[in-house]
């Protein structure tokens, strides 16, 4: 089987016939990432802006961190109806993935980054303190914010099909490290039928739905799933407990994860690192799938060392077997 297909049996619990990785070379990865780029006319009229005007600062010379948003365009809903949102139907922002599509030579399976981060973008927006208020105070605009960015998601997701990519991502934080940051019925009225229309229409299109998340998020996994989503890529998953997690949702979506990154990866020993691998593996992936191997991409902030890397690659490596129930 090619790597393309590797990863749709594993996301679709199909018996793939060995794991699929996301690892760093000289390690297997089954995957091509690309997505829709930047806009390639938009020209910052300050330091540090974005193409949603959104204005970002980073503290000295800190390369670890992507900073924090200092200026909030959209403080004010009387500013919505003019606007200028980054237009997302601009076949320009497109070639790299129809370049990316064709040179694929090897099959991998092409992931395409999608702008969908609700949760994140109307914080970058509109200001953390406003994100929490107006499901509250404003409703009826806030849905509109929202509904405004699923379309702005949906041009993209349509874009990328177009070009042939196999999947979408997008990358939303919704945990802190013990509870969901909001509501689960916040999360229920305001954002998941906005994910359900971004991944039903990846779905109409032959797309498999990606999604990663930081934090506890137990909570709201089955309203994603009722929304579409088929994988989460988590980071973290000692605060929830790998056993819970597999428990609940094993066989209905699949885990995309690394060793826990901020405990096991940092705080364990190497046959610890090696010992989690393999659990993983066992735990989420006896459903005739459901389990890709990962690495945190940015070691160096996460304080990763090239062993601990060695010593998970090749644990996940190795445990090709995928127990299957």
């Amino acid at each position: 089987m090619t790597s393309r297909e590797i990863v749709r049996a594993a996301v679709l619990f199909r018996n793939p016939p060995r794991i699929a990785h996301s690892l760093p070379s000289p390690w297997q990865n089954d995957f091509l990432g690309t997505g829709a780029s930047a806009d390639p006319d938009f020209a910052p009229t300050r330091p540090g802006e974005d193409e949603w005007g959104c204005v970002w600062e980073k503290s000295g010379d800190d390369d670890a961190s992507m900073g924090q948003v200092k200026c909030h365009p959209l403080t004010d809903y009387s500013l919505l109806d003019a606007y200028p949102f980054p237009d997302y139907r601009n076949p320009r922002r497109y070639e790299s993935a129809r370049k990316a599509v064709d040179s694929n030579a090897d099959e991998k399976f092409v992931l395409g980054s999608i702008p969908l981060s609700l949760n994140h973008r109307t914080d970058y927006l509109r200001g953390f303190e406003n994100l929490m208020m107006d499901p509250y105070l404003c409703p009826k605009e806030f849905e509109r914010l929202l509904d405004i960015q699923a379309d702005i998601a949906l041009a993209a997701v349509e874009n990328l099909a177009e070009c042939g990519v196999d999947g979408i991502l997008s990358c939303d934080d919704w945990g802190l490290q013990d509870r969901v940051m909001m509501s689960p019925e916040i999360f229920r009225r305001f954002f998941k039928p906005r994910y359900a229309r971004v991944y039903q229409r990846a779905h109409d299109l032959g797309l498999l739905t990606f999604l990663h998340s930081c934090g506890h998020i137990v909570e709201i996994l089955d309203d994603f799933i009722d929304a579409g989503l088929q994988v989460i890529q988590m980071d973290q998953q000692e605060n929830m407990g790998i056993d819970l997690l597999a428990e609940r949702f094993g066989g209905r979506l699949a885990f995309w994860c690394p060793v826990d990154i901020q405990a096991t990866m940092n705080q364990g020993s190497l046959d610890d690192v090696r010992a989690y691998a393999r659990r993983l593996v066992e735990t989420f992936g006896r459903f005739g799938g459901g389990f890709i191997s990962k690495w945190y991409p940015s070691p160096k902030a996460a304080g990763h060392t090239d062993e601990r890397i060695r010593a998970m690659a090749e644990a996940f490596t190795r445990a090709e077997s995928l127990h299957i129930a």
